[in-house]
């Protein structure tokens, strides 16, 4: 009966191994879910931005705004008769007499 009884706990560890530390055990599955998730957060974000494109792209097409933005922001382009003025931060700014020697 003892033999029995050694057997059959045996046969249980034996089968049990594979469940748990197997190859397609619950441990492998919890590390595979969690590259799961973080793959559909990344999806998530990579739609958002591809959406966010899209809707550029679509008012680049559409409207005259867009590119007049992009004009002025990325190309500094002015209209005519405009002029542009730009302002330095003051430890940039050259001080008014930086130029001349005086001896």
């Amino acid at each position: 009966m003892r033999l029995l009884c050694l057997v059959l706990l045996a046969l249980a560890l034996a089968t049990q191994y594979p469940l748990w530390w197997g190859k397609g055990g619950w441990l492998s599955l919890r590390s595979l879910q969690t590259q799961v998730n973080v793959e559909a957060d990344n999806n998530q974000a990579l739609t958002a931005r591809n959406n966010a494109l899209a809707a550029e792209v679509q008012d680049l097409k559409t409207g005259t705004s867009a590119v007049e933005e992009r004009a002025r922001s990325e190309l500094n382009m002015i209209r005519e008769g405009e002029y542009f003025v730009q302002i330095l931060p003051p430890e940039t700014a050259t001080p008014p007499n930086a130029g001349s020697v005086t001896r």
